[in-house]
C-alpha cells in the first residue's frame, strides 16, 4: 500500500496535457515521415495502420483506468478524459488517412462504407464516439447532470467492441494481435459490467 500511495502522490503532480501534446506530436511525426517517403512502399497504408493502432492502445488504456484503480489502487482517473480525447483524435486521423489519402473520392468513400463490412463496423464505432468526444468537458457534465452524462458515456462500450471487431475483420486471416486486442477489450468491459451488477445486488441486499 505504501508503494501505491507513493505512486498516486506522484501522479497527482503530473498534468494531463502532455497526453495531448504527445498525440499531436506523434501524428505530425508520422505524417512528416510519410511526406519524406520514409514509411515504406505504401506510406498511406502505414499511416492508416499506425493511427488506428494508436487509437486502440488509448482505448484500452481508458477502459483499464477503473479496473486498475479498483484492483491495484493506482488512480489514473485524472487522465481518462485526455486518453479518451486522444483516442478520438487518432480515430479521426485513421479515418482521414483512409478517406482523403487512400480513397480520395466522396462517392467511393460512401460506397466502401456500404459495401465493405469491416468499414461499416469501423464507421459505426466512429459515430458512437462522436457524442462522447463532444461532451468530454465540464460544461456538458453540468448541463446533462452527472447521471445523464455517465449514461451517455456508456456508449464507449459498444464503440470499443466495434473497434476491436473492425481490427479483426480488417486483417487477412485469423491473426493473433487483433484477436488479443478484442479479447482485452471484451474482458475489460465484462469486468466493468460484473462489478456494476455486484454493486447493484449489494444495494438490494442492504435495502432489504
Amino acid at each position: 500500500m505504501a508503494a501505491v500511495d507513493h505512486i498516486n502522490k506522484a501522479l497527482r503532480r503530473v498534468p494531463a496535457w502532455p497526453i495531448y501534446v504527445a498525440s499531436l506530436g506523434y501524428a505530425a511525426w508520422m505524417l512528416w515521415l510519410g511526406i519524406q517517403n520514409r514509411l515504406g512502399a505504401d506510406p498511406v497504408k502505414v499511416l492508416e495502420h499506425e493511427m488506428g493502432q494508436m487509437a486502440l492502445y488509448l482505448l484500452v488504456a481508458g477502459l483499464a483506468v477503473t479496473p486498475l484503480r479498483k484492483l491495484a489502487g493506482v488512480n489514473l482517473l485524472k487522465f481518462r478524459r485526455a486518453l479518451g480525447l486522444a483516442c478520438f483524435f487518432f480515430v479521426v486521423c485513421h479515418l482521414l488517412a483512409w478517406a482523403v489519402l487512400d480513397v480520395q473520392r466522396i462517392d467511393r468513400v460512401w460506397a466502401d462504407i456500404v459495401k465493405r463490412p469491416y468499414i461499416t463496423v469501423g464507421m459505426a464505432a466512429f459515430v458512437l464516439l462522436i457524442p462522447l468526444a463532444v461532451t468530454s468537458n465540464n460544461l456538458s457534465v453540468r448541463k446533462m447532470g452527472a447521471a445523464g452524462w455517465a449514461r451517455l458515456h456508456q456508449l464507449v462500450y459498444p464503440a470499443a467492441i466495434l473497434g476491436g471487431v473492425h481490427y479483426v475483420m480488417l486483417v487477412k486471416g485469423w491473426q493473433i494481435r487483433p484477436l488479443v486486442f478484442l479479447a482485452v477489450i471484451a474482458g475489460l468491459i465484462a469486468w466493468r459490467f460484473l462489478m456494476t451488477r455486484k454493486k447493484a445486488a449489494s444495494r438490494v441486499r442492504t435495502a432489504s
